[in-house]
């Protein structure tokens, strides 16, 4: 805490406005932008040993965006051209979005709206579904596959605290409000299941239908506060192995280390895929590889506690406004999941009866889409197509 406190003040003079979340036992917020639960619990009520034995201090932070517009990268952020590109739209900022328009009069056609999970990036989507689409889907369905807010290449600003809000606002600057849709299907895997069912919630007469890959769903008997973290236990247990969990762990419970992290990572993206490369004697890294180190720790920190964790607390509403909206929900995860357990596919089905919720064998919380790209987009047509 102590090093990154003086760094970022010798080399932005910027020291509050980049504070950790490491001594704050409470939000305070006075700010209008900033809904009474908007920023999650488990930012500020992890437990945390040495702020317990009083060795941090409990000054108080408040949660506010800044007025100082501190949209440009932090020094721990990479400064390549392709991560600072958006910097250049000023205050006009839009999300990165990749459009497949039929020649079809754009009242005629449908629309699809892709969100991917975390850590990732619109390629999910345009390296997979976009390649094995039907001549009927090429010519009747306008596709959105979309970088969110922080990752792939979305602006990432500095004065955000990438809450469901915000997420939920860029995409309606960024595609529905200039493409005037008023009405869509909604595809979403993993963290951007919960955008999802947001985005459906507030637009439930707009939905034609919902299909979501692996959403993390994590009922609690426990209060709305607690709701936060109680899912941030589930989706980051404390664990060593298998090292897809431990990371996640890792980078989801320590804010310093998470960072850090990423300097050496992000930061130095263009250094590791060229090592990359020269090793693999690949010139094209595959996708995934690439959207590894598309964030800032900023964007990516935010986003796990105040969508994923964060987004639990409003889940029994979304659900709700669903069901009784009757909209198309399909669920599709696989049996071999280490990531979202099973159970988060049943207990959606326990909440709204009227969903589909299909286990694929042999497949993980990724391979169900990237090595089944072919069945999996036969799969969407057809829910698409049931909708007429």
């Amino acid at each position: 805490m102590g090093v990154y406190s003086y760094l970022d003040e010798l080399f932005e003079k910027t020291a509050s406005s980049t504070s950790c979340y490491c001594s704050r036992r409470e939000q305070e917020k006075n700010n209008d932008n900033i809904e009474q639960d908007e920023v999650s619990e488990t930012l500020y009520k992890r437990p945390n040993l040495f702020r317990d034995m009083g060795l941090l201090n409990s000054r108080r932070m408040r949660l506010q965006r800044s007025s100082s517009k501190l949209i440009a990268n932090r020094w721990s952020d990479c400064g390549c051209e392709s991560c600072v590109a958006w910097i250049n739209n000023g205050d006009n900022l839009r999300l990165h979005v990749v459009v497949h328009d039929p020649d079809l009069d754009d009242k005629l056609s449908e629309n699809v709206i892709f969100l991917h999970g975390f850590i990732s990036s619109s390629s999910f989507w345009t390296e997979t579904v976009f390649c094995n689409l039907s001549e009927h889907t090429k010519q009747n369905y306008r596709l959105f596959a979309i970088d969110l807010l922080g990752f792939g290449r979305s602006p990432k600003p500095r004065d955000c605290l990438y809450t469901i809000r915000d997420h939920i606002e860029m995409i309606e600057k960024s595609v529905i409000f200039p493409y005037r849709l008023n009405s869509f299907h909604l595809v979403a895997h993993s963290m951007g299941s919960i955008i999802a069912f947001a985005l459906a919630a507030k637009y439930p007469q707009h939905v034609k239908s919902i299909t979501l890959i692996a959403p993390p769903y994590f009922p609690s008997d426990n209060n709305k506060q607690d709701a936060s973290l109680f899912t941030l236990g589930k989706v980051a247990e404390k664990r060593l192995w298998p090292p897809l969990l431990f990371g996640s762990s890792f980078m989801s419970w320590y804010e310093h280390l998470g960072r850090t992290v990423c300097f050496i990572l992000c930061r130095n993206h263009k250094i590791w895929e060229f090592l990359l490369r020269l090793i693999t004697w690949r010139r094209d890294l595959h996708f995934t590889i690439m959207d590894i180190t598309r964030h800032t720790h900023h964007s990516a920190w935010h986003t796990m506690h105040n969508v994923i964790c964060g987004g639990s607390k409003y889940m029994e509403e979304y659900l709700s406004i669903l069901r009784d909206a009757k909209v198309k929900l399909t669920i599709i995860q696989g049996n071999e999941d280490q990531v979202v357990p099973i159970e988060c596919s049943s207990s959606i089905k326990m909440k709204v009866p009227e969903a589909d919720v299909r286990i694929i064998p042999k497949t993980n919380h990724s391979t169900i889409v990237l090595r089944h790209a072919k069945e999996f987009t036969q799969d969407l047509e057809s829910i698409w197509m049931s909708c007429h």
